[in-house]
């Protein structure tokens, strides 16, 4: 309860402070009469926003009130919001990011891209918001395949964990529970795209090549939780054992960076021999 207030509170604050920030010159409004406090008033925002000026005025009172994802991207819009205080708005009031309104990034900076090459005997890559790997390092392209010889398709982390041989075969028993846990993880994602044509397609095409797939889709499991620890049993090397990290990159939240810590000795030696091979 204590934290929920918080919350509102913080709501509250954060709409007085976007909305003092902002002149009736700059969206459009007339001036009108000298104004004792700087900003918008809260009749402005409301019709800027289509609103009714009592919602929200009680949203700026920090009542609890329940938001729609609609009327939060019309209070984005009329406060000017760019994409990181929109995020913020969601989270505070909403209690999630909002549904993305830019393309899938599949491009990562130079200095990302450095972070995952230095990680040397550990497997790294970065997703997009579709799963799509968009960027790994060489101990990755030795561990899970060679993504620049990928389609763009098979480069999708969900697409190979359902319908290669690959996937299983390197997973071994653990297979399912990891597919479990990946699909909850994926069905989050999916409910900041619904609708999306390029989803809805790869969800049909999943459906006809995996019967797991069509088997637990149904089932409506949403997890957002790292995976710890996870075995793979390479064809060349045998047993790795890694630890699993995931993180957002800070200068962009559509991308998500893992790393795949090696736990023990042998690990690490299997990893150096593989690396020193492509290497020589």
């Amino acid at each position: 309860m204590q934290e929920e207030r918080e919350k509102t509170g913080e709501l509250a604050e954060f709409l007085r402070t976007q909305r003092a920030r902002l002149t009736p010159e700059l969206v459009g409004l007339p001036s009108g009469e000298r104004r004792r406090t700087p900003g918008l008033r809260r009749a402005e925002v409301a019709i800027l926003a289509g609103i009714s000026v009592d919602w929200y005025t009680w949203l700026e009172q920090g009542r609890d009130i329940q938001v729609s994802i609609q009327v939060l991207d019309s209070l984005s819009r009329a406060l000017r919001m760019n994409d990181i205080e929109r995020k913020h708005l969601f989270l505070l009031a909403a209690g999630h990011l909002p549904p993305s309104n830019q393309a899938p990034q599949n491009k990562v900076s130079q200095l990302l891209q450095d972070f995952l090459d230095r990680q040397g005997e550990s497997p790294a890559f970065v997703v997009n918001s579709r799963w799509d790997v968009v960027a790994w390092n060489q101990a990755a392209i030795l561990v899970f395949g060679d993504y620049e010889a990928m389609s763009a398709r098979d480069r999708n982390s969900i697409w190979r964990l359902f319908t290669t041989n690959n996937a299983k075969r390197m997973l071994g028993d653990s297979w399912e529970a990891n597919a479990k846990h990946r699909l909850a993880q994926f069905r989050a994602n999916y409910a900041n795209t619904v609708g999306d044509p390029w989803w809805g397609e790869l969800i049909e095409d999943l459906h006809q090549q995996s019967k797991e797939f069509r088997e637990w889709w149904p089932l409506h499991q949403v997890i957002n939780v790292p995976e710890g620890e996870k075995l793979l049993n390479h064809p060349v090397v045998g047993s790795l054992r890694f630890g699993h990290l995931s993180f957002q990159a800070m200068d962009s939240v559509d991308l998500q960076v893992t790393v795949n810590i090696p736990l023990d000795t042998p690990t690490i030696e299997r990893m150096r021999k593989l690396l020193s091979a492509v290497n020589r």
